[in-house]
C-alpha cells in the first residue's frame, strides 16, 4: 500500500523554504543550536525582532521547517490566542497533528472547560440569587471588578499586579478572592476542581510540562515558536518566563528551544534579570544584494524593473516578495513607477481573477476555504491554494491571515478606490457569517442559550465586524446594543466585542467607531470595569428605551455583586421605568431587596417578574426563599413545589424545600428532599442540611459522615465545620467540637450560630473567659439573641459577675415572657449577691411557671434557708421526689440532675447520700465545666450554712481529686 503523500501545507512550506533568501546568520545559528547536546546547549531562547514587513514571520516559518527536517516536534502560537490556556491548547493541538498528542493535558483541560462552565453557572446563580442559600451560609458576593479581574489574572490576562492594584484595594481583592472561593467551593465536586477553576495556570501548566517531558524523551528536540509577540507578549511574558527559568510549574525539558518574534524589544520589567539567556536577533531590511538575490530567484532580472522594485519596497522583505511574485519581465510592464508596493503588486499581477481574489480576501480577518469562497467571485473559487502560497499569507491548520502591513494597505486602497465595492463585499461577508450562524440555529437551542456556543459566538462576532465596516453609521447602534448581550455571556466576551469595535473602526476609517472603541477599552481597563462600560452606554450610546433599560439592569447587577446595594436599586428602578416588561430588572431588584433583608419588597418584585414570565423559575425559587426567610413556610412550599414541577431536576429547589420541612420538623420529608438534591448534584449545602436532619433526630454519629462528605466536596466550607462541631458537641467530644468550630469561624468570622456554639463548648471545657467573649460577640452581631444572653448570663455568674448576669437575664425577660429557666437563673444571681427577697420573688415565680423543675425548687430552698423560713424542707423534699428513679423532673441532662441531688442533700446535711451521689456524678463522665459548676455551687452554700464548711470543702476536694483521676 502506498504511503501517505505530502499535504498541501507541507508542499507550500517546501516551496517557500527553497526560495528563502538572506538571514544566513540567524539560520546558521539555529541549525547549530539543533546540533547541540541539550544538556550543553548555550542557546535555547531566541528573540527575533524588527519592524512590520521585515520578515520575522517568514524567518519563523523557515526555522520551523528546519526544525521539522531535523525531526523536531514544533508548534507556533500567534495573536489568535486569547489567553494562556488557549496557548497551551494550540500547542497541544499542533503536537497531536504530528502524532505526539498530550493526552493527559487534553483530558485535564477538557475537565477545566467543564468545571469552568459549572462555576460560571454557579457565579451567575449567585449573582441572580437563583440558588444562593441565603440565611444558611454567609453569602460571598465579590464585586464584579474583582470577579472579572481575578478571572483574567488567573488566565494571565493581567500582566503583573500593577494594573490590578491601581484599580482595586489589595485588601478588597483578597476578601473578594476568599468569598469567590467559598462560593465556587459550594458548586464543584472536589477541592481539586475548585483549584482548577480558580488557578488554572497552577493546575494545568505542571501537567502540560509533564506531557512535554514525555514527548521530549521520544524526540530529539521540541521547538516552540511565538510569532507576533508584540501582540501576545503582555499576555504571555510572565508565564513564559516562569516556564523557562523558574521551578514554579515544574521542570522544562532541556531539549526545548523557544523562538519569540515581535516588533519590540522584550520588556525589561519581565526579562531584565534573564537577558543573558536570550539570543537577540534584530532584523533589518534586506541589503540590496539580498533583495536582488530574491528577485533573481523569482526570475526578475531586468535591471530597470529591479530598480523600480528596490525603490518601491525600500528592500523591506515582505514588499520585495510581493512585487517579485508578479514577475514583471520588462520596463513596459511597469508603467508609472509611482504608487505603493502593494498597488504595484496588484498592477503587475496579470491574472484578473488572482488580482481580484487577493484584494477580496483582505476583507476577512481570517480565512478558511468557506470564507474564501464567500469573498471571491465565481471565476476565482479554485484559487485558494494559490492564495495560501503567497508570501504575505500565514497558514495555520487551514486558517489563513494576511500580513498586517499588506492587509492594511489593501484595505485602504479598496476603501479609497471604490466605497460602493467596499460596502458590498463587507455586506456579503456579514451575510455569509449570518447564514452560518443561522444554520446552527436550526438545531435545538442549547440549555444556556446560543451565546454559550463558541462557534455561534465566533460567527456573530465576525458578522458584527463586517457590518460595522460596511456601514459604520447604521451598524454602530446595533453593535453597541450587542455589547450588553456579550456581557451577559461573560466579561471575556464583552472584551472581544470591544476589541472588534476598535478593529472595525480602524479598518473602516470610521472616527465614530474608533472613538467608541477607544473609550470603551479605556472604561473596561479602568477601575470601574464593566460598570463604567454600562455608564458610557447609558449616557452616550443613543440606545432606545429597551436597550437603555437593559444597560441599567446590567449595571445594577454589577453594583449588586459589588455590594453597592443603594446604587443597584437605583439602576434597577430606572430599568423598570424605561421598560416595564423587563423581567431581569424586577428579578434583579428583588434579589437586591432580599440581600438587604427587605423581603416584603423583594416578594413584590418577584411577583411582578412571575406575572411577566410565569416560567421564570429563578423568580419562583427566589420568592420562595424570601417566604422561607420570613417564616411564611406554606407559601414557600407552594413556590418550591411549583419550581420542581417546572424543573424536575432542579436540585436547589429540592434543597430549599427540604429546609422548610426541616424548620417545621417534618424530618422525614426533609431527608427525602435532601436525598433527591444530592442525587441530582453532590452539593455541599444539601449534604450539610442532611446532616442537620440527623442532628435534629439526635443521631449525631449518622450526621458526621454527611458533614465529612460536604467537606470533601468543599474543603473550605465553614458551615460544614460549624455543624460537624455541633455533632461532636452532642456526642460530648468537646475537643473535636472546638477544633471544628474554630476552623468554621476562621472561614466565616461573623457566623452567629458558630460563635454561639463555640461559646457553649468552651463553657463545657471550663474556658469561661473565651466563652464569655464568644457570647458577647454574638450579642454584638445580633443583640436580641436570647440564647447568647442566657449563656453569657450563666457564664458571668460562674465568673462571679452576678450583676452582669442579672442584666442579661433581665434583658431576656424583656424579649420574651419569663420562663422557669430564666427566672431561676436570675433568682440564683440575686441570691449570690445576697439580695434574698428579690431572689425569692423570681424563684417563687419560677416554681409557679415550672413546678417540675428540680433546680427551681432547690434554689428556692436555698433562699428560704437563708431567710430562716420553714418552707425550705418542702422544696428540698420536692427535689428528691422529682429526681428519684422514674421521677417527673428527670431531664436529658443526667449529670445536671445528679448535681442537683448532691446540692439538695448537702443543704440537708445528709453527707453520706451526698458523697455517694458525687460518685454517680463522676461516673457520668462530666466535662470540666460541669464539674466546676458543681464545685462553685457547693462553695456558694458556705455563707448559707457556715457550720458545714469542713464537709462542703471536703466534698469539693473529693470531686476535684476523683475528677482528676477519671481524666
Amino acid at each position: 500500500m502506498a504511503g501517505r503523500g505530502p499535504t498541501r501545507q507541507e508542499l507550500i512550506r517546501r516551496r517557500r523554504s527553497t526560495g528563502f533568501i538572506g538571514r544566513e546568520g540567524e539560520v546558521s545559528a539555529f541549525r547549530e543550536a539543533l546540533k547541540q547536546l541539550p544538556e550543553e546547549a548555550a542557546q535555547f531562547l531566541f528573540h527575533v525582532r524588527g519592524p512590520a514587513g521585515v520578515g520575522k514571520s517568514t524567518l519563523v516559518r523557515q526555522l520551523e521547517a528546519i526544525a521539522r527536517e531535523g525531526h523536531a516536534v514544533t508548534a507556533c502560537v500567534d495573536e489568535a490566542v486569547a489567553d494562556i490556556v488557549e496557548t497551551m491548547e494550540v500547542i497541544s493541538y499542533q503536537f497531536a497533528q504530528q502524532g505526539t498528542a498530550l493526552k493527559g493535558f487534553d483530558k485535564l483541560v477538557a475537565t477545566y472547560r467543564q468545571r469552568r462552565h459549572e462555576a460560571d453557572a454557579g457565579m451567575a446563580v449567585a449573582a441572580t440569587g437563583m440558588e444562593l442559600p441565603v440565611g444558611e451560609v454567609p453569602p460571598p458576593s465579590p464585586s464584579s471588578v474583582i470577579a472579572s479581574q481575578l478571572g483574567l489574572a488567573g488566565l494571565g490576562l493581567i500582566p503583573g499586579v500593577g494594573v490590578f492594584t491601581g484599580a482595586v484595594d489589595p485588601n478588597q481583592v483578597a476578601a473578594g478572592a476568599d468569598r469567590m472561593k467559598a462560593l465556587i467551593s459550594t458548586r464543584l465536586r472536589n477541592h481539586g476542581d475548585v483549584e482548577l477553576v480558580l488557578s488554572p495556570l497552577d493546575a494545568l501548566t505542571p501537567v502540560f510540562l509533564e506531557e512535554l517531558s514525555e514527548v521530549a524523551r521520544r524526540k530529539p528536540w521540541i521547538v516552540l515558536f511565538f510569532d507576533t509577540y508584540e501582540r501576545t507578549g503582555q499576555l504571555l511574558d510572565a508565564w513564559l518566563r516562569d516556564v523557562l527559568v523558574s521551578d514554579r510549574y515544574g521542570g522544562l525539558p532541556s531539549n526545548v528551544l523557544v523562538v519569540m518574534a515581535g516588533q519590540s524589544r522584550l520588556t525589561a520589567a519581565c526579562w531584565q534579570d534573564w537577558m543573558d539567556l536570550v539570543t537577540d536577533w534584530p532584523l533589518e531590511a534586506f541589503t540590496e544584494a539580498e533583495a536582488r538575490q530574491l528577485l533573481t530567484g523569482k526570475g526578475v532580472t531586468d535591471e530597470r524593473v529591479v530598480e523600480v522594485i528596490l525603490q518601491l519596497s525600500k528592500c523591506l522583505p515582505v514588499l520585495v516578495s510581493i512585487l517579485a511574485e508578479a514577475q514583471p519581465g520588462s520596463v513596459e510592464e511597469i508603467g508609472d513607477p509611482s504608487g505603493t508596493a502593494v498597488e504595484r503588486f496588484l498592477k503587475w499581477e496579470t491574472d484578473p481573477a488572482r488580482r481580484a481574489a487577493a484584494l477580496a480576501c483582505a476583507f476577512p480577518q481570517e480565512l478558511d476555504e468557506d470564507v474564501y469562497r464567500a469573498a471571491v467571485e465565481e471565476d476565482a473559487t479554485e484559487l485558494f491554494d494559490w492564495l495560501r502560497s503567497m508570501p504575505f499569507v500565514t497558514d495555520r491548520s487551514g486558517h489563513c491571515r494576511y500580513h498586517e502591513l499588506v492587509r492594511d494597505a489593501m484595505l485602504r486602497l479598496q476603501r479609497r478606490q471604490s466605497p460602493a465595492r467596499w460596502e458590498q463585499l463587507h455586506t456579503r461577508l456579514a451575510d455569509a457569517f449570518g447564514q452560518r450562524r443561522g444554520r446552527l440555529e436550526e438545531a435545538a437551542v442549547p440549555s444556556r442559550g446560543w451565546w454559550a456556543d463558541e462557534a455561534w459566538r465566533g460567527y456573530r462576532l465576525q458578522e458584527t465586524y463586517h457590518r460595522l465596516c460596511a456601514d459604520p453609521r447604521t451598524a454602530l447602534p446595533a453593535a453597541l446594543r450587542e455589547l450588553l448581550d456579550a456581557y451577559c455571556h461573560g466579561v471575556t466576551s464583552l472584551r472581544r466585542w470591544i476589541q472588534t469595535l476598535v478593529r472595525s473602526g480602524r479598518d473602516a476609517g470610521s472616527d465614530a467607531v474608533s472613538q467608541w472603541g477607544a473609550d470603551l477599552q479605556a472604561a473596561m481597563d479602568g477601575p470601574g470595569g464593566s460598570g463604567a462600560v454600562f455608564t458610557l452606554l447609558v449616557s452616550r450610546a443613543g440606545l432606545d428605551a429597551v436597550g437603555r433599560a437593559l444597560a441599567f439592569a446590567c449595571r445594577g447587577l454589577d453594583h449588586r455583586t459589588a455590594e453597592r446595594y443603594t446604587q443597584a436599586l437605583a439602576d434597577y428602578s430606572r430599568a423598570t421605568e424605561l421598560d416595564p416588561h423587563l423581567v431581569r430588572a424586577y428579578f434583579g431588584r428583588g434579589r437586591t431587596y432580599a440581600l438587604t433583608n427587605r423581603h416584603d419588597e423583594a416578594i413584590t418584585d418577584f411577583d411582578r417578574a412571575i406575572d411577566l414570565d410565569p416560567s421564570h423559575v429563578r423568580s419562583v425559587v427566589s420568592r420562595g426563599a424570601s417566604y422561607r426567610l420570613t417564616e411564611r413556610y406554606e407559601e414557600a412550599l407552594a413556590d418550591f413545589d411549583h419550581a420542581i414541577e417546572m424543573a424536575p431536576d432542579y436540585a436547589w429547589a429540592f434543597t430549599n424545600r427540604g429546609v422548610v420541612h426541616r424548620m417545621e420538623e417534618r424530618l422525614e420529608e426533609a431527608l427525602a428532599d435532601f436525598d433527591r438534591a444530592v442525587e441530582l448534584r453532590e452539593d455541599p449545602w444539601a449534604l450539610v442540611n442532611r446532616g442537620l436532619v440527623f442532628n435534629a433526630k439526635r443521631c449525631f454519629e449518622e450526621a458526621l459522615p454527611e458533614f465529612a462528605r460536604a467537606l470533601t466536596v468543599s474543603p473550605d466550607y465553614g458551615w460544614a465545620f460549624i455543624n460537624r462541631g455541633t455533632s461532636y458537641w452532642g456526642l460530648k467530644r468537646h475537643n473535636e467540637a472546638l477544633a471544628d468550630l474554630d476552623r468554621g469561624i476562621e472561614l466565616s468570622p461573623d457566623h452567629v450560630w458558630g460563635i454561639l456554639q463555640r461559646g457553649r463548648v468552651r463553657a463545657c471545657l471550663d474556658q469561661l473567659v473565651g466563652a464569655h467573649a464568644d457570647f458577647s460577640r454574638v450579642i454584638e452581631l445580633k443583640p436580641a439573641t436570647v440564647l447568647a444572653l442566657c449563656s453569657r448570663g450563666q457564664v458571668s455568674s460562674l465568673m462571679g459577675l452576678h450583676g452582669a448576669a442579672v442584666d442579661d437575664f433581665s434583658r431576656v425577660m424583656e424579649l420574651r415572657p419569663p420562663d422557669e429557666w430564666t427566672l431561676t437563673a436570675r433568682g440564683k444571681a440575686y441570691r449570690l449577691m445576697g439580695r434574698y427577697e428579690e431572689a425569692l420573688v423570681d424563684l417563687t415565680h419560677a416554681v409557679a411557671v415550672g413546678p417540675l423543675s428540680a433546680h427551681a425548687h432547690y434554689e428556692t430552698a436555698v433562699v428560704l434557708h437563708a431567710l430562716g423560713r420553714s418552707e425550705r424542707d418542702h422544696h428540698l423534699a420536692r427535689v428528691v421526689e422529682l429526681l428519684a428513679p422514674g421521677g417527673t423532673g428527670i431531664t436529658s441532662d443526667s449529670a445536671g440532675d445528679t448535681g442537683n441531688l448532691v446540692l439538695a442533700h448537702t443543704l440537708s446535711l445528709r453527707w453520706d447520700e451526698a458523697d455517694s451521689l458525687v460518685a454517680i456524678f463522676l461516673d457520668d463522665n462530666p466535662q470540666r465545666g460541669r464539674v466546676r459548676e458543681l464545685v462553685l455551687a457547693l462553695r456558694g452554700l458556705l455563707p448559707i450554712i457556715p457550720s458545714a464548711e469542713p464537709n462542703i470543702l471536703g466534698l469539693c476536694r473529693t470531686i476535684e481529686e476523683r475528677f482528676a483521676m477519671h481524666q
